[in-house]
């Protein structure tokens, strides 16, 4: 009979279906950001300036950076837990990926908005 520990059972399906769901609203971000940069009068930074002025497009934009950290978070996750078997090591890379992201998500904000 082989031993079997269930670490992390809850990630599966649910991780699953949010990894694919980002990836998804991330696509569609694409596809509406490439229409409007391509709908740009010129290429200046005043354009950029008002095509990022929009409350909504700023939103959107947070949106597609905490989409991507989440995808990110969940696919490096899992090669840490694939592939890195002591605990110890581990933890540690999914805490310095885990305050790396959040990180990267303080910062986004701070361009979108100019905190």
């Amino acid at each position: 009979m082989v031993k079997r520990i269930v670490v992390g059972a809850h990630y599966g399906l649910k991780d699953w279906i949010a990894q694919r769901a980002t990836a998804v609203f991330m696509a569609l971000y694409t596809i509406l950001f490439a229409i409007c940069a391509l709908g740009l009068s010129e290429f200046s930074y005043e354009a950029w300036s008002e095509l990022f002025s929009r409350g909504v497009f700023k939103f959107l934009s947070f949106l597609f950076f905490l989409s991507l950290f989440y995808h990110a978070w969940v696919g490096v996750r899992d090669i840490w837990m694939d592939y890195i078997k002591p605990d110890g090591v581990r933890l540690a890379l999914h805490l310095v990926t885990l305050f790396l992201l959040v990180g990267y998500a303080g910062w986004a904000a701070q361009i979108l908005w100019r905190l």
